[in-house]
């Protein structure tokens, strides 16, 4: 049993913001069921860039609802650039403390916000391009690098409980070793040329889930169009038009042209970009 503060039991039994805010004007998607741990954290921003509102929708252990509960009661009320600077230890010091191997649940509360801030200004949030060295939950050598310097962590215990990196199979250990003694001792961390990752069935779906809403959806919604993810069948993409894109003569040129060269881009060379057509469709 976790050694959980009150006020953790109590974001837990009594979450505060659950739910989805319609229409929101930021999104943030992090973590993957495959992982065992899932976030989406979505806000209100008015024209003065305060959060008037926030809700959390979560998949995960009693610290991973505490911490979401917590941030957003954190944020609202408070200026996009003050939420950006919250980091996962300003979470975790918020709920009275975490326990040391649940520190990746606030962790993952950071990246949900940093995402969300990012998707209200229109930016992206790049796809980490690192190497992957802990295959069991799909985290790089950059990623482990960020929580080294920010947290100032010196052992891979530390960084498991950060991150969940080496909590799997451990066969990742002596990596993760040599990365925390090149930023801690060695003057630095010098990347070595990225390898091409093969990415599973479910880190596929959510890579193209979080391309399409980060970036085909914003691009589309701005000339008044829209799209939805239907299906993902190996590296077939099936797709929907909505809005002025649903009646558009040109829409296979934006399908092909923009919609399947933006997921080949930034996900795999292989997808296929297909239609799913409505049986009222004008032509």
């Amino acid at each position: 049993m976790w050694d959980y503060t009150e006020k953790v039991k109590d974001h837990f039994l009594n979450p505060r913001n659950t739910g989805r805010i319609e229409n929101a004007n930021g999104i943030g998607e992090v973590g993957s069921l495959a992982c065992g741990d899932a976030l989406t954290l979505t806000v209100k921003i008015n024209d003065s860039q305060i959060i008037e509102e926030a809700k959390f929708q979560t998949f995960g252990c009693a610290s991973a609802i505490a911490s979401s509960s917590a941030l957003t009661e954190m944020i609202k009320g408070m200026h996009i650039s003050e939420a950006a600077k919250i980091t996962n230890e300003d979470i975790a010091e918020y709920l009275g403390g975490l326990p040391k191997e649940k520190i990746h649940c606030s962790v993952m509360g950071r990246d949900a916000l940093e995402r969300a801030i990012a998707h209200y200004k229109g930016e992206v949030v790049e796809v980490s391009k690192g190497n992957v060295i802990c295959h069991c939950f799909g985290v790089t050598d950059l990623d482990i690098v960020r929580a080294v310097k920010e947290a100032k962590l010196t052992t891979i215990e530390e960084v498991t409980s950060h991150l969940k990196a080496g909590g799997g199979c451990g066969n990742c250990h002596e990596e993760i070793q040599a990365i925390i003694w090149a930023v801690t001792e060695g003057g630095g961390y010098e990347q070595k040329e990225p390898k091409p990752a093969r990415l599973t069935t479910m880190q596929k779906i959510k890579r193209i889930e979080q391309v399409i809403e980060e970036v085909v959806r914003p691009g589309l919604q701005k000339d008044h169009g829209d799209m939805e993810l239907i299906d993902v069948d190996g590296n077939k993409v099936l797709v929907k038009f909505k809005g002025a894109c649903s009646s558009c003569s040109r829409s296979q040129i934006t399908l092909k042209n923009y919609v399947e060269a933006v997921l080949r881009e930034r996900v795999a060379t292989e997808l296929v970009v297909e239609e799913a057509m409505d049986e009222n469709r004008i032509c």
